[in-house]
């Protein structure tokens, strides 16, 4: 059994758990890294270090991974337009491989021969944490003590006020929350039945459509080379730019999910996302490159954006396959420059214009007006040509039944 744990530490109450639990039952230092992936939280880090800390960590570590997780994560992410099952942009899923990036940096540092995490059994994260963890340090041992425990979470409260370990989760708390600059997953409570609409108690990062500005309004986000780069000319880091859009959307009531999707592990769940930011900037980046990407590059990069979501939502994300699809879409930005403006209004987030310098869209081939200088005459060939094969077929074999 391992001596000392590098444990993937958020606050909450299993992994508060967890830190007493592994040194009582399994002997072990655990030293606690919670890694600020841009989630809101009621307490500041040093407040959740010290409850680390309290639980009983050997030592607490907090790492600032905010710009990394935008840049080296999200916007790939973005970049492949990745939504898993056509709807969800990975909120969860892409947080967790740059996670365990530092736990794995945290054990060779600390000199430690493993790493854990708060996972259940039938999640998807137990999945991402421990693919990872095995692709990028197979030497260490991975520990799940969530899976080995069998607490029920009214357990899981009980052991806590037992060995004195502050926690702020109450036996009536409704709901499951993950969160980071990327959006927020919600499960757990009245939701877990399919049937049943979610409450706006549910949501934080958007507001009701009821409660939405009337007058409709229009954001205008720049992009370079597929890169986000600005808000109505105003430059802004990838980090503030997604918080700063995410704002302006929620505000509108746009952003929310509920789907039943399929999880790794093979059955169904139902979840709840809010993506306010994630959603609108999906949806600006894929109209840019409608205007600037060749046709068939951009027909075989729509083919291979559902494999990469699936990689990354099936933990793959320190995969070769993800790699190249890496390289295959970051060859493909290099013309992605130029705007999109989307205008909102409640409960609505649509393109209402693009522009970009060198867009392949060109006015003078495109438009029926006097300015038209496509050649007209050159068509009667090419589409004779185009349907030669069947008129072949229909003259030699008959027409189609």
């Amino acid at each position: 059994m391992a001596k000392r744990v590098i444990l993937a530490y958020s606050g909450g109450l299993d992994t508060s758990v967890a830190v007493r639990w592994i040194t009582e039952e399994w002997g072990a230092e655990v030293i606690a890294l919670a890694a600020d992936v841009g989630q809101s939280s009621d307490d500041d880090w040093e407040t959740i270090r010290q409850r680390a800390l309290a639980a009983g960590a050997v030592e607490a570590i907090v790492a600032d991974v905010r710009d990394e997780y935008a840049e080296e994560f999200v916007l790939p992410a973005l970049q492949a337009n990745a939504l898993y099952e056509g709807k969800y942009p990975l909120v969860s899923a892409l947080s967790r491989p740059v996670i365990v990036r530092h736990l794995v940096r945290a054990a060779r540092a600390h000199g430690a021969d493993a790493v854990a995490h708060g996972c259940t059994g039938k999640g998807n994260d137990q999945v991402r944490f421990e693919v990872s963890s095995r692709a990028l340090a197979p030497d260490l041992e991975v520990l799940a003590p969530v899976r080995t425990w069998g607490f029920t979470r009214d357990d899981a409260i009980d052991y806590a006020h037992a060995h004195g370990i502050p926690i702020r989760v109450r036996k009536d708390s409704p709901y499951s929350i993950d969160e980071n600059l990327w959006g927020r997953a919600i499960e757990c409570g009245i939701i877990e039945d399919p049937w049943v609409e979610p409450p706006e108690a549910a949501y934080a990062l958007t507001g009701s459509v009821a409660n939405a500005p009337a007058e409709p309004t229009q954001v205008v986000v720049g992009f370079e080379h597929g890169v986000p780069v600005s808000l109505d000319g105003a430059a802004l880091p990838l980090r503030e730019l997604i918080a700063t859009l995410g704002v302006t959307v929620g505000r509108y009531g746009w952003g929310r999910i509920d789907m039943v999707e399929n999880r790794r592990v093979g059955i169904k769940s139902r979840e709840i996302y809010e993506c306010p930011a994630a959603l609108a900037l999906v949806l600006a980046h894929a109209d840019l490159e409608s205007i600037t990407l060749e046709r068939d590059l951009l027909r075989e990069k729509a083919r291979l954006e559902p494999r990469y979501a699936e990689l990354v939502y099936d933990g793959l994300w320190h995969s070769p396959l993800r790699a190249a699809l890496d390289a295959f879409v970051g060859a493909s930005q290099r013309p992605v420059t130029g705007e999109v403006r989307l205008r909102l209004e409640p409960g609505r987030c649509f393109v209402a214009g693009r522009r970009a310098e060198r867009a392949l869209y060109d006015y003078e081939l495109a438009t029926y007006d006097a300015a038209d200088a496509f050649r007209h005459d050159d068509a009667a060939g090419f589409v004779r040509l185009w349907g030669l094969g069947v008129e072949t077929i229909a003259r030699r074999q008959g027409p189609p039944e």
